[in-house]
């Protein structure tokens, strides 16, 4: 027998051979045992927790942490047995390369799970990730790029020239595509700070309309005419823009004007009968009323109401039944809305003058 484990095969024992397939099975099986009885009782308890991310860690020790150590398992195992020199080489790249798309695929993740539960904290969240979408491709693309430097590095490769090369090509393109990289930083403005979301109903400058869609170099609105209006991110982080979907309440200021032929008892009554109209209005909170000088041709009053709800027809609405209540008040009170008038007087020393001259 122990001749025959001393046989030599592939320039190693079969004992040594033996021991490495052992060390290899009893490695599994064990992985296999923990992963079938103590790893799925935990992923039971992080499925009946709150929180997401524990079932987020299991599901990087499921699909990274676990293939990675069957590869180490195999790895050293094999190192302890007397290979030729390109045998061992090809296998130590192949090592290097799993090693790094594991922990690129740990990275990507975690920083997919950093960005969606930084999202999910706010509404209208499914449309904050189509957002993020863009984000996450940029620095999937960086995370990659580095991780391949850094297999070279490991590899026994000088990556100087490579990083000098990177760092000049990135001049040479940031200097060719200026307008390009600074829509890309304004995008990742937006992301972060959220000047506006998909779905807001904003205003620049002459253009207003709703926000369709926020891309890498630039967004879409949908304006109130139906066409679709495309403006480059910096522009719109460069702009002074209105956000109505962000208002909680609309101030609302109107005049009015009667006619000098009003009397003082009727001047006192109007601002507490446009009070009590504006008070039986829904969705509307009185501010003030007040008579608030005196006109070429009117008397003017003034009143401030607030609209409880941003929403555009709602304000229309309530400005409308504001108004025919306000018509139909001052018509059953006998006033009349003031409007552009002249009156000439003429005394009659004036008219005498006039008529001897004539």
């Amino acid at each position: 027998m122990n001749e025959f484990l001393d046989n030599i095969f592939l320039g190693n024992t079969i004992y040594n051979w033996l021991m490495v397939i052992a060390i290899i099975v009893i490695t599994f099986i064990a992985l296999k045992i923990f992963k079938h009885y103590i790893f799925r009782r935990l992923k039971k308890w992080a499925a009946s927790t709150s929180t997401t991310w524990d079932e987020f860690l299991l599901g990087i020790i499921e699909k990274s942490v676990f293939p990675l150590l069957y590869i180490t398992t195999v790895y050293f195992s094999i190192q302890t047995l007397n290979l030729p020199e390109k045998l061992s080489n090809v296998l130590h790249v192949a090592y290097m390369m799993a090693i790094t798309f594991y922990i690129i695929k740990i990275v990507i993740a975690a920083f997919k799970k950093f960005v969606f539960s930084f999202i999910q904290r706010d509404e209208d969240s499914e449309s904050k990730e189509k957002q993020a979408g863009g984000l996450i491709a940029i620095v999937n693309i960086i995370i990659w790029i580095l991780g391949i430097v850094f297999l070279i590095d490991n590899m026994g490769y000088n990556v100087t020239t490579i990083i000098a090369g990177l760092g000049v090509g990135g001049i040479a393109i940031a200097l060719a595509a200026q307008a390009v990289l600074g829509d890309l930083f304004s995008y990742f403005v937006i992301f972060f700070d959220r000047p506006f979301e998909i779905g807001d109903f904003v205003v620049i400058d002459n253009d207003n309309g709703v926000i369709e869609y926020i891309g890498i170099k630039t967004t879409r609105i949908r304006t109130l005419n139906g066409e679709q209006l495309i403006c480059s991110n910096t522009d719109l982080t460069n702009s002074r823009l209105h956000n109505f979907k962000r208002m909680q309440r609309r101030r609302i200021v109107f005049s009015l004007g009667v006619t000098y032929q009003t009397t003082a008892t009727q001047l006192a009554q109007i601002p507490e009968l446009v009070k009590n109209i504006i008070l039986n209005t829904s969705n509307v909170s009185y501010d003030r009323g007040h008579f608030s000088g005196f006109g070429d041709f009117s008397l003017n009053f003034e009143f401030v109401y607030y609209v409880e709800a941003p929403d555009y027809n709602v304000y229309m609405d309530s400005q409308q039944e504001i108004f025919l209540n306000i018509f139909k008040s001052f018509e059953k009170e006998g006033v009349e809305f003031a409007y552009p008038t002249q009156t000439i007087q003429i005394d009659g020393l004036q008219k005498e003058n006039v008529l001897k001259k004539s």
